[in-house]
């Protein structure tokens, strides 16, 4: 099993409108593509960051369906996010693989 991982820190003028949006429109539409088998959203309360940091988690089961997304949904999803939230976001993306 893999973890997909997509960290994003937020300006603060603009954290509580993403949260939303996430919750509503973008975790809903990554879950949808049928890629993953689970999520998490997580908040990083001790982040040395300015702004506020937020850890959206996709469990995925092999790296087949991981490159699928990628190649075939990310790039759609990820505009999404720019558009509605440029120049008020930097998001990094890690993929991990779940050792125990």
């Amino acid at each position: 099993m893999l973890v997909y991982n997509v960290t994003s820190i937020i300006e603060d003028a603009a954290a509580d409108r993403w949260l939303q949006w996430m919750q509503e429109s973008h975790i809903p539409a990554v879950m949808a593509t049928g890629k993953f088998a689970s999520h998490r959203l997580l908040k990083v309360v001790d982040s040395p960051n300015e702004g506020v940091t937020y850890c959206a988690q996709y469990a995925v089961d092999d790296m087949d369906a991981y490159l699928d997304y990628q190649e075939n949904f990310a790039p759609a999803l990820q505009a999404e996010v720019t558009l509605r939230f440029e120049n008020q976001l930097v998001a990094f993306r890690t993929l991990m693989e779940i050792i125990d």
